[in-house]
């Protein structure tokens, strides 16, 4: 990540992070919430059926430094896409599994500054009663294939806010 950001710099002159979460809110197809503080929405190139990346609306390198309305509000944000994936797959269906992971910049380098904290949260679930499994591609090669456009799982992620 941290080399693609520095490739990203070199090529463009801004930074990747800052870059994607623009684009995102830009054209929030993809949002699945916004708030004053966060953006979760689903990557461009998601390779889960159901992929939220969740970043603060300013960058910052690791969780330490998230200002204390940033903290304040992740628990609710966080609580709430998790009751989203539960409710994509209806009433009837066990809790939706799901795997979460931070990203953060290391604590020492040069780069850490240029490093954005952001969430990645997926379910292995792809429909009701059915999980996403790897296929030899996706397993062998990293060459992810997704049934499910990202602006479709965007979308859905939306309908059932609140239900």
């Amino acid at each position: 990540m941290q080399r693609q950001a520095a490739e990203h710099r070199a090529r463009t002159g801004g930074n990747l992070f800052d870059d994607v979460l623009a684009r995102e809110r830009d054209d929030a197809e993809r949002i699945v919430l916004e708030t004053a503080h966060w953006t979760a929405f689903v990557p461009y190139a998601a390779h889960w059926p159901y992929e939220v990346h969740l970043y603060p609306n300013r960058r910052v390198p690791d969780l330490r430094a998230l200002d204390a309305e940033a903290r304040t509000e992740f628990p609710q944000i966080y609580l709430e896409l998790l009751r989203r994936f539960d409710r994509i797959f209806g009433p009837e269906e066990p809790p939706t599994p799901y795997i979460s992971a931070w990203h953060q910049a290391p604590f020492t380098g040069a780069d850490r500054e240029e490093f954005a904290l952001h969430l990645e949260l997926f379910t292995v679930r792809r429909t009701s009663g059915r999980l996403k499994y790897l296929a030899g591609t996706e397993s062998g090669m990293s060459a992810f294939s997704n049934d499910v456009p990202p602006e479709a799982a965007a979308r859905r992620l939306r309908e059932v806010a609140g239900k």
